[in-house]
Parts: structure tokens; sequence; C-alpha cells
């Protein structure tokens, strides 16, 4: 019985180990996470969430980034801030602002990734967009090593005008 419901677990909750540094200081490489592969079945993705995806170019791999942008949504990363839709966002998670710029309109069933190491990452500011098909699901927490059992709960929010 324990054995049938580690695989249901498992069949909806899958682990993920972090291999590199990409989402530095978020996920450091060796944590484990837990994954709701049911999230966005049961709901819509948000910006700010973490997910698990397969990566475009080879679908044998699964790479972990923050969900930036949506469907429709137009990205500008310029002089090292990101704008979603002319806004832009307070991201206190990240290691260092982005030293490159571009703009990105987000296609329909697409979705635009970064990894918070944004100097340090392979994402959508540099091979394009991740199909909606090709999600696992969101991360939701950090649960090894257990002195670093975190959430990923990371809204993004807009910089407040002066």
């Amino acid at each position: 019985m324990a054995l049938i419901f580690y695989f249901l677990i498992d069949s909806f909750f899958p682990r993920v180990r972090v291999e590199n540094i990409s989402m530095k200081p978020t996920l450091q490489p060796g944590e484990l996470l837990l994954v709701n592969k049911l999230a966005y079945r049961l709901g819509e993705p948000h910006h700010g969430d973490v997910i698990v995806f397969h990566y475009p170019a080879d679908p044998s791999e699964d790479y972990i980034k923050r969900l930036v942008g949506l469907p429709g949504d137009e990205i500008r990363v310029e002089k090292g801030l990101v704008y979603i839709n002319g806004q832009a966002m307070d991201e206190p998670y990240i290691a260092a602002p982005p030293a490159y710029n571009g703009s990105w309109i987000i296609p329909d069933g697409m979705y635009f990734v970064l990894g918070d190491n944004r100097n340090q990452s392979s994402d959508s500011h540099s091979w394009g967009f991740v199909p909606e098909s090709n999600i696992v699901g969101k991360a939701l927490f950090v649960y090894w090593p257990l002195d670093q059992v975190k959430t990923l709960y990371y809204p993004m929010t807009v910089i407040a005008a002066n």
C-alpha cells in the first residue's frame, strides 16, 4: 500500500534536482524541489511562478526557470530592468540586473522564462519561447537539504512610481 501511495504521489508531485546556477540565489545546485504537475490543469500560470518545463530544443532535458511572460504579454529588458506590458518589475530575488536588452511579444500558447541568475542563464532571452505543452508543473518548495527548506512563492510586483 505504501508503494502504491508513493507512486501515486510521485505521478502528480515529482521531485526535481537543481543542476546548475541559473536560478541562484533562489535555488542552489543540489537542492531538491517538489513540483505540482496539476497546478496548471486546475489553474492558470502567473507571472513570477517558478516552473519546470521540457527544454524546447531537447525535450528530454528539464529546465527550472521563473515565468516572466504570458501569452499576449510584451516583455522588454532595458537598463537592467524587466518590463511587462510597459510596467517595470520589482525583482528582489535576482542575482544581478540583466546585462542584456531586448523586447519580445509572447505568442498564443507560448511562455517567456528567465533564470534568476539573469547573466548566467540559458533561457528565453537567448533561445525563445516555451510552448505550453512543454510545461511540467509549478515548483512548490525546496525540501532538501533540510536546512534549506523553503516555499517558492515570489509574485512579481510593479516598481512603485515616485
